[in-house]
């Protein structure tokens, strides 16, 4: 039996800029030299254990007994300045507890998403997309992240959550940060603050929005667990959508015979969402689950109490898939899998569609404005993001 080394040979820092520069390459120096299992940092003096193979990462993510996702234990050694500290302390919500409290959690939040009527989202998309494509067409010109991507998920979402736009804006600032784990400390106190105020505003005017019906659940949520609710709801549905789109967007771009295929009807979008999210996934690692005791794995032993992170990107690459006849990119860990996957997925798919579906429409000459090389990718060990998407296009009068 063996266990990780602390220090000899060192511990792969996931924070900085070289890895996210090429983590591919990463991931695969990690393979060579550790198998399925290797001792990264998530910032300076956070050890975790970080999962790159496919079927470890089933196994451990389908076993909620010796690999539960609630933190308390762990993060008592952890300092408050800690910069990976937001993204993965322990709040009353689905995403960080285990048990009858994680039923209880997932039921109130499913139950809330699965009543978005699919039609009236699918309108709502179409309305935001033309009104955002509309304010950047006549340019000839945009940055696809900051002017489509990401307005039109952070409205979306808050229109799904009954949000006012000061209250969201303050609410994706403060979840930009506690993302890429700098001023974390600052975003998750602006993120708590703004989030409690639209708890407040949903509980004296309820509406026909996601906070209402988690307020109204049989739940019964107290105020700060309906805080950490929406924390995670905003959490996974601006900047994951936000890189999900933009991701997309970039593959289609520059890979000529994949975006060849795409405008000719020969690979549909929503199969171009799926290669994005098996090759490169907006959460490239997390699922994290914190073992309370020592746990023995295919030779290696996690020690308790230590994060266990799931490399979804690593994980869906994992050349053991290829070896064995794996089952497609819709096999990807992308959504996670078992008791804490994804209940947004068909939301998640059917906006990031619509809106490439449209851009790909009004602007179909549509190339990228800079070399590839010049492109560059935030740091941080949880996400895969670009800082942006600069693009031309011949301008043409509205639709």
């Amino acid at each position: 039996m063996t266990t990780a080394p602390d220090t000899d040979p060192p511990r792969v820092a996931l924070y900085e800029a070289e890895f996210a520069a090429d983590p591919h390459a990463s991931y695969a120096a990690m393979r060579a030299q550790y198998g399925p299992f290797v001792p990264v940092d998530l910032a300076p003096g956070v050890p975790a254990m970080l999962v790159i193979g496919y079927d470890q990462a089933r196994r451990i993510l389908n076993d909620e007994v010796r690999f539960p996702a609630d933190p308390r234990v762990w993060e008592r050694a952890i300092p408050d300045t800690c910069p990976v500290l937001p993204m993965m302390e322990y709040r009353p919500n689905a995403l960080r507890s285990a048990g009858p409290a994680h039923a209880r959690y997932r039921a109130a939040n499913s139950s809330a998403l699965d009543a978005v009527d699919q039609h009236r989202l699918y309108a709502l998309v179409q309305r935001v997309v033309a009104e955002t494509i509309a304010e950047f067409r006549s340019a000839g010109r945009a940055d696809l992240l900051a002017q489509f991507a990401w307005p039109i998920a952070f409205r979306i979402l808050s229109a799904l959550l009954g949000c006012p736009d000061e209250l969201g804006l303050r609410i994706a600032d403060g979840m930009a940060k506690i993302f890429e784990g700098v001023n974390a400390a600052a975003g998750n106190e602006m993120l708590a603050r703004a989030v409690s105020e639209l708890v407040a505003l949903r509980r004296s005017q309820p509406g026909d929005d996601v906070t209402s019906r988690l307020i109204a659940s049989p739940a019964r949520l107290d105020d700060s667990e309906m805080a950490h609710q929406l924390v995670t709801l905003y959490g996974a549905g601006i900047e994951p959508l936000t890189n999900l789109i933009t991701n997309t967007l970039l593959k289609i771009l520059i890979d000529e015979a994949f975006s060849a295929t795409v405008h000719s009807a020969g690979t549909s979008v929503r199969e171009a969402l799926d290669t994005v999210l098996y090759r490169d996934p907006p959460l490239a690692n997390y699922c994290i689950t914190y073992p309370p005791q020592p746990v023995h794995l295919d030779g290696v032993l996690l020690p308790a109490h230590q994060p266990v992170v799931i490399s979804m990107t690593a994980c869906n690459n994992d050349p053991a898939l290829e070896a064995g006849g794996g089952s497609g990119d819709r096999a990807h860990l992308s959504w996670s899998t078992g008791p804490h996957a994804c209940p947004a997925r068909s939301h998640a798919y059917l906006i990031a569609e619509t809106a490439i579906i449209h851009l790909l429409d009004a602007l179909p000459e549509m190339d990228l404005d800079c070399p590839v090389g010049e492109l560059t990718w935030r740091p941080g060990p949880f996400h895969r993001a670009l800082t942006q998407l600069p693009v031309r296009f011949p301008v043409s009068a509205p639709a």
